[in-house]
């Protein structure tokens, strides 16, 4: 009998070894290896997937025809905005989150409202019962909709061949264990076989197959990366468990955008999608705050409208703070730099700190100008008026840049009953302003935003 084959594998990224090692060359981490079996001695009885193609050759790619990925359009406008338009066919979708957030609870949401499609619902964590407790609390039912509780990928494939569904999830992959490795569920092994098996059963019969997985304490998918360069897309489902709000972001997506957001509000019943995202990113306050001051800002192709807050006071304790939440530390360092410099404003002496309302984490330059009006309205202790937003860039040498899609952003700041937005001077060329009933006020250096706010009020 011949003897099982071993290796040392990295708990971290997946690297292997042939011995053990302190610490792993690929990704830095101390005492992250575990030996795991590779092949087992006689794998002769396991029944994997069998591929279907088992010739193919080389193609010239003008002989290829292109045809658009055909999508199955769900009821759930958020999750379809994400994809890119819908679920592709023969696509594998990996979906990440922290235990709690809900992960399992949009999954089988979305298998329950797929009416019109036979979906297998493997759970590897939760029995029947429980997926059917869950189910009763939703108000969407489904004849559609069958739950399979296996952990071994061979005895799945054999409910498939004869279930023939035409959407599959897997809940969660680190659940899943292959016969081919003699490993336990959740090594690095049985991820990456496992994987790999229901990759190649997505790619030959063109059914859609959706992995839920763990994250590591670091915020990281948990298991191999190469788990992520496997699947066509990689799915973030974040948020504070303490608040009802869930967001949706792309990671990776060979089928569409990777800007792309989708919003949802956690109740008793499942999640709400959320359509104006706007509204619960602004507070709203009975009598004017100073240090508040709404931007716009672009996640993919969807305008949004955020709340900055910002309070400055002076330094009791020697070394001023700058604190920032849901916006680059660094990015503040220098829109302080540029206040102080081109400003005239002596914030060296002053504590900055900087919040992003709602949660989010704002990667736009376009919000730079309401982030610079909202320090100086907290520094000098001055409200903006609540019908005020902006959108522009601020440079290093105190001007006001252009940035992309304001059309849509002016759009979207009318819809929530904006009466005026600072702009760029330079984005004002070939804007129709006449088409919006806001006003468009172009500035183009910081001191003339400074001299509108705030002394024109005085």
């Amino acid at each position: 009998m011949a003897k099982a084959k071993t290796a040392y594998f990295c708990q971290e990224c997946g690297y292997n070894s042939p011995k053990w090692v302190g610490r792993c060359p690929s990704c830095g981490e101390w005492n992250t290896f575990v030996q795991e079996v590779i092949e087992k001695e006689d794998p002769k009885t396991t029944v994997a997937w069998k591929s279907v193609n088992l010739a193919s050759r080389p193609r010239a790619i003008a002989e290829i025809e292109y045809q658009n990925e055909p999508r199955i359009k769900t009821s759930d406008h958020e999750l379809n905005r994400v994809l890119g338009g819908g679920i592709v066919q023969g696509s594998l979708v990996l979906i990440g989150g922290e235990p709690g957030i809900g992960k399992s609870t949009l999954m089988l949401q979305i298998a329950l409202t797929l009416s019109n499609k036979k979906v297998l619902y493997v759970s590897g964590e939760e029995s029947d019962q429980q997926i059917k407790m869950r189910a009763e609390r939703m108000s969407a039912k489904s004849d559609k909709c069958f739950i399979l509780t296996e952990t071994h990928t061979q005895n799945i494939f054999r409910q498939i061949d004869d279930f023939k569904p035409d959407v599959l999830i897997i809940d969660s992959i680190q659940t899943m264990q292959s016969a081919f490795i003699e490993s336990g569920a959740g090594s690095v092994s049985q991820v990456r076989e496992c994987t790999a098996e229901f990759m190649k059963y997505a790619k030959e019969m063109g059914v859609p197959v959706f992995l839920i997985g763990h994250i590591t304490k670091d915020g990281s998918i948990a298991g191999p990366k190469v788990l992520e360069h496997m699947v066509d897309t990689v799915l973030q489902f974040e948020g504070d468990r303490h608040n009802t709000y869930r967001i949706l972001r792309t990671a990776k997506n060979r089928f569409g955008s990777t800007s792309e957001l989708g919003i949802y509000e956690m109740h008793g019943s499942g999640l709400r999608q959320v359509s104006n995202p706007s509204e619960i990113l602004i507070s709203q306050r009975d009598e004017p705050v100073s240090g508040i001051a709404i931007g716009s800002m672009m996640e993919g192709n969807r305008p949004l409208l955020i709340e900055i807050q910002s309070l400055v006071s002076v330094a009791t304790y020697g070394t001023p703070q700058r604190s920032s939440t849901g916006y680059d530390a660094k990015r503040l360092q220098m829109l302080l730099a540029v206040l102080e410099k081109r400003g005239g404003f002596r914030l060296g002496t002053q504590d900055v700190f900087l919040n992003v309302a709602g949660g989010l984490k704002v990667e736009d330059p376009a919000i730079d100008l309401a982030v610079v009006a909202s320090i100086v309205s907290s520094y000098e202790d001055k409200y903006i008026p609540p019908s005020i937003c902006f959108a522009a860039e601020v440079g290093l040498g105190g001007e006001v840049r252009a940035v992309n899609r304001i059309e849509n952003r002016i759009s979207e700041a009318e819809k929530l009953g904006f009466r005026k937005i600072y702009i760029s001077k330079y984005n004002s060329k070939g804007l129709e302003l006449n088409r919006s009933s806001m006003e468009v006020i172009p500035v183009a250096h910081l001191d003339q935003l400074f001299i509108s706010l705030f002394l024109n009020q005085a």
